[in-house]
This record gives C-alpha cells, structure tokens and sequence, in this order.
C-alpha cells in the first residue's frame, strides 16, 4: 500500500502525465500478450511459422494466406472490452492530469475506455486500407470478408491492417508526437510491457521530467532506473489507485 499511497501523491503533485504502455494493458480483457510465460510467443500450439516471422512485412508479401490466417485467429479481439487500466487513465485524462498515452498496442481499447490523445505506436486493427487505392475498411468490415486475404471489391487490391510490421517504420508523425510528449511530461508512468521492443522501448529514454513509475510484473532491463518499482497486476493497481484518488 505505500507504493500506491506514492504513487496516489505523485499523480496528485503532477500536472503532466504521460503514460507508455504495452501488452500487459490489455492482459486482463482477454487479449493474451507476446512475451510473458502464458504470450502468444511462449504459446505450445503447434504454427507453420514463428509468430516473429508471419508477422513481417516479407512474409506478408510472400504467404498473405498464412498470414492472415494467424492474424484473424491471433491478433483480433473484437469482443475485448476495456478493463479498469484503460478506464482509470481515460478519467485521469479526463481531470486534466494525464496528457497523452503512448501505446505498443493495437485494439483500441484505450479510446474505447474513452481516452483521447492515444498515440498509437504500432498502428491499430480498426483501420484497414486498400494497397491500390488506399479506401479505408473497418474492422467489421474485415471481419465479415469472406476471403481469406481480404480484398477490395472496388479494385480487387489486398486489404492491408495499418500496424506495424516486422521490417516496417513506424509512423514518423505518431514518432514525433510520442517524443514531444515525453519530454514535456513531469511523470512517465510505464505499465504492462518488458521494454524489448524497440524503436518503441527506447522512448522513454527522452524523458527528463521528475518521477519515473514501472509496473509490470516481470523484470525489465530499465527497473535499476524507475523511481518507483510495481510487480502487482496492473488491473489492481490501477483500481487501488482509483479508490486512492476517488476516480
């Protein structure tokens, strides 16, 4: 309890909030992370490829039909609603407090919480595009094609979900956006990732402001550098930070 008596008094003495979050946000509505002992890349099913490789952009190219099989049955949640992480940061932006998150994510639930400024690292599962003519699908609408490589039925061209790939950049605008609100921000609250991808991971180094705040439940190579150090599941933290601050 001292740890979130802490914490409690450090978002209260904070007027710039950023927080930079991963997998281990959504853990807890059912959308099972990458790297932890129950991720998809520890999974014991059996795959044609290893996750790594299906999800690049050469194996996108080359094998479409793999994968989007592994990308409809492994990475889209439709039915995933936010949890009490994602609710608590959308009303801690909501007092003024919290000013951007950053997100390795790609379900969208921290705007279906109700945030607003989320900067989407890695891109998101809602937005689809045509790769010749570039009209935009939603996600139902991906989910109801029928085909297994979604196409348009304007152009006949695939229909390519906008995250980010193995072997593609990252948006540079959503880069510079995250960078600037990084360094503006006076608490860096860093919850639910192991800080291994990278260029992702290496944000929160353009951070100068007062207090650094790590949650998550296993060890990462920057927990010497965090203020404050947090093991406990992220969804009880966030809800004992809750009934602390009265959101």
């Amino acid at each position: 309890m001292d740890n979130i008596k802490t914490l409690a008094d450090w978002i209260q003495q904070s007027q710039n909030i950023v927080f930079f979050g991963g997998a281990g946000t959504s853990t807890e509505s059912g959308i099972p992370d990458f790297r932890s002992a129950a991720g998809l890349y520890q999974s014991e099913e059996k795959l044609p490829y290893p996750p790594e490789v299906m999800l690049s952009r050469s194996f996108f190219v080359k094998h479409p039909e793999v994968f989007f099989g592994f990308y409809r049955s492994k990475m889209l949640h439709p039915d995933a609603e936010p949890n009490g992480c994602h609710r608590f940061l959308a009303s801690l932006e909501q007092q003024g407090r919290l000013k951007a998150v950053v997100t390795q994510n790609i379900d969208g639930l921290h705007q279906a919480a109700g945030s607003m400024n989320v900067l989407e690292l890695h891109g998101s599962v809602h937005r689809n595009h045509c790769m010749e003519c570039g009209r935009f699908y939603s996600l139902n609408e991906m989910m109801d094609s029928s085909e297994v490589v979604p196409k348009c039925p304007v152009d006949g061209g695939i229909i390519k979900p906008d995250v980010v790939l193995y072997e593609e950049e990252l948006d540079q605008d959503t880069l510079v956006r995250s960078i600037q609100a990084i360094s503006q921000a006076d608490l860096l609250f860093i919850g639910g990732t192991s800080l291994t991808v990278h260029p992702a991971a290496g944000l929160i180094t353009y951070f100068h402001g007062k207090h650094t705040v790590l949650l998550n439940t296993d060890p990462t190579s920057y927990d010497h550098k965090a203020d404050l150090l947090m093991t406990d599941p992220i969804g009880k933290v966030m809800a004992e930070l809750g009934n602390q601050l009265g959101l």
